[in-house]
């Protein structure tokens, strides 16, 4: 995050505080990032507003620019103008969706994690981060290239945020339930697999520097288990990471990111592993 030289910072004009605005501002005090305002509407003219906003920022000493700018839909306009402008970081305010219309019509926030080329931080709460959990969500029990790959930038830029909020890094690894089933009858006790997965753990701590009491390792899914410890921790962020590929639907992200984001009562960052991220630019440059 350290890296991070210009910050998109998505503006919605009919909610007076911006709570994306706020973390920027705590991010780019920090890393010295630039910040690219962007308001994404079709109709209405929010000159006025960026300028509001521009003129207070500049007055404090941040490096600022501002856009208005529409292109189909929301996330492909986000995407468009990240591209155009080599933004490192979106950071936009998450607002849920209703079940009736999440069932009718995939959620803006789920195609913007789907298609964005970049890390993108969810603002979902206007709670301070400082001297909080932040909570980084790794699958210790996958251990291929790509998976260390994604771990690691996962439990970086949870150093990062820890680092600029002075809060803890906690990190949450879940394991799989028993199945009598299995072959193995090391998967056939919770006892036995938890143990298994303490051994591979061992060596994820010592190359992260996460001791016992910030390592918390659950039996269950994934989907369940973040939220549930995000919420036992009182976490102010959570990181978490996907590797999925584009399957039929299209969708480059596992359902777990997109079922977290409303269980989860903390901000969100999502990360993608490199070869998504090339991936995800080849097709942004496409379109």
């Amino acid at each position: 995050m350290q890296a991070i030289r210009s910050i998109l910072v998505v503006i919605d004009p009919e909610h007076s505080e911006s709570l994306a605005l706020k973390r920027a501002k705590l991010i780019a005090g920090v890393t010295q990032a630039h910040l690219h305002l962007l308001v994404c509407d079709p109709k209405d003219d929010h000159a006025g507003l960026l300028g509001v906003l521009k003129a207070a920022l500049t007055d404090e000493g941040y490096s600022v620019t501002t856009e208005q700018a529409w292109n189909t839909s929301l996330h492909e306009t986000i995407t468009d103008v990240q591209q155009a402008e080599g933004c490192g970081l979106v950071i936009k305010q998450h607002f849920p969706d209703s079940a009736l219309k999440k069932a009718l019509l995939t959620p803006a926030d789920w195609k913007l994690l789907r298609h964005c080329p970049t890390p993108v931080l969810l603002v979902k709460t206007s709670t301070p981060w400082r001297d909080r959990v932040i909570l980084a969500a790794v699958d210790v029990g996958n251990a291929d290239g790509e998976h260390r790959h994604l771990h690691t930038t996962i439990i970086d830029h949870g150093y990062d945020i820890a680092s600029l909020a002075r809060g803890h890094l906690h990190v949450i690894s879940a394991h799989p339930s028993p199945m009598l089933s299995s072959a193995d009858p090391v998967f056939q006790l919770t006892s036995t697999i938890e143990a298994r997965y303490r051994e591979q753990c061992k060596a994820f701590q010592a190359e992260f520097d996460v001791d016992d009491e910030r390592l918390h390792i659950e039996e269950g899914p994934a989907d369940v288990l973040i939220p549930f410890m995000a919420h036992k921790l009182q976490a102010a962020v959570t990181v978490i990471g996907t590797v999925a590929r584009s399957g039929l639907s299209g969708a480059l992200i596992g359902n777990t990111a997109e079922v977290v984001l409303d269980a989860l009562e903390s901000d969100v960052l999502v990360l993608k592993p490199q070869e998504v991220e090339d991936h995800l630019v080849e097709l942004a440059v496409k379109h």
